[in-house]
């Protein structure tokens, strides 16, 4: 039994089977953690959306505060900054995408009709599709799909709209949140480290350190890439002379902050359009994409995000679809960041215990 404890492949089934064992117990006292889940659930919003600004402006705070401006001097020039963007986007890009928008919406009747001519064409064509695809586009079965759904769809409205407005009340608190973070994050890691021993203290310290870089790196360099990718987006489209060039690059801009799926999402749109103004267009979004991307991937992503999230593409697939399985949405959006924070936890550990390891042979020395 004792020369088994030395053996690493038995100590890594042991532990596995611990971790397993944990799992099991916690699974069965879920109900315990339910009112914890749901209280971290209703300060989750507030809390990311301050985070997210909160990467995004600190380098602001820190260069007024290089220029000798006091913090609370600097905290207040950048809420002066986000109230003069969200003007500017307000007053400028709001209106000409709303406008857009709106053409899209009165021209999508033009749309479902070419949709309903080409739907009719395969009808009259049936013997080029399997039976099963026949039947299911015939008409009547498509209105009987919609009248057997429409009754769900109704529910997931009325959910969505709860939701909303809970989330718009939620998106109030995301300046205090901001604020205290500006003001007093800094003294969160100092305020743990008085509690624990010195040696545990440098490792927390230099953790916490590790951890702020990969979120730093994740949000900064996610928010600038999409903002690139839609600005070269955009000019492409304008180039081509693509309907609602600046509302499809908006979405586009939104949709790469989803990671791996999110430039295919961008795309969609973007090729529908193109194939109703003018099929050619299409070959020429596809283009547009295909170059915005091998500008993104080899010279933007590199520069601004650098080597802290040096994750392989099957890994990303494997954590987007697992992820997306358990959490949905929610789960697509954040899989990655949340990855990137529990490899830097794990190596930063093992880094811990290696050196733990070379400090006792050393002592035996």
């Amino acid at each position: 039994m004792f020369r088994l404890l030395d053996k690493a492949w038995f100590r890594v089934l042991v532990a596995a089977i611990l971790v397993s064992l944990l799992i099991f117990l916690l699974a069965k006292i879920d109900f315990i953690f339910d009112p914890l889940l749901s209280t971290i659930g209703a300060v989750a919003v507030p809390f990311i959306g301050a985070g997210i600004l909160y990467y995004v402006t600190r380098p602001l705070m820190y260069l007024l505060e290089k220029y000798k401006v006091p913090r609370l001097l600097a905290i207040l020039a950048v809420y002066l900054v986000l109230i003069l963007t969200g003007y500017i986007i307000t007053q400028f890009i709001a209106p000409i995408a709303q406008q857009q928008f709106s053409r899209l919406i009165d021209n999508l009747p033009k749309m479902l009709d070419s949709v309903q001519q080409f739907i009719v064409y395969w009808q009259n064509n049936q013997s080029l599709l399997p039976a099963q695809i026949s039947e299911a586009i015939k008409p009547e079965n498509i209105m009987n799909n919609v009248e057997k759904y429409s009754e769900s769809v109704t529910t997931a409205l009325i959910n969505f709209l709860s939701y909303l407005v809970s989330f718009i009340f939620a998106l109030v608190l995301v300046p205090f949140f901001l604020f205290f973070l500006l003001k007093d994050g800094e003294k969160l890691v100092p305020f743990i480290r008085q509690y624990l021993n010195k040696r545990v203290g440098e490792s927390f310290a230099r953790l916490a350190k590790s951890v702020d870089h990969t979120l730093q790196a994740f949000i900064q360099g996610q928010l600038l890439v999409s903002f690139f990718v839609g600005v070269l987006l955009l000019i492409g489209y304008l180039i081509i002379h693509l309907d609602y060039a600046l509302t499809l690059a908006l979405f586009a801009m939104l949709t790469n902050v989803i990671p791996f799926i999110g430039p295919f999402l961008a795309v969609i749109p973007a090729m529908l359009v193109a194939l109703f103004q003018d099929p050619i267009l299409a070959v020429w979004v596809a283009v547009i994409m295909l170059i915005a991307q091998q500008i993104e991937g080899n010279l933007i992503s590199p520069n601004v995000m650098g080597k802290a999230l040096s994750i392989h593409p099957l890994t990303i697939i494997t954590l987007i679809l697992a992820a997306g399985s358990i959490a949905g949405f929610l789960g697509i959006l954040f899989a990655i960041p949340v990855y990137s924070v529990v490899k830097t936890i794990i190596h930063h550990l093992y880094e811990e215990w290696m050196a733990s390891r070379e400090k006792k042979i050393t002592d035996i020395d």
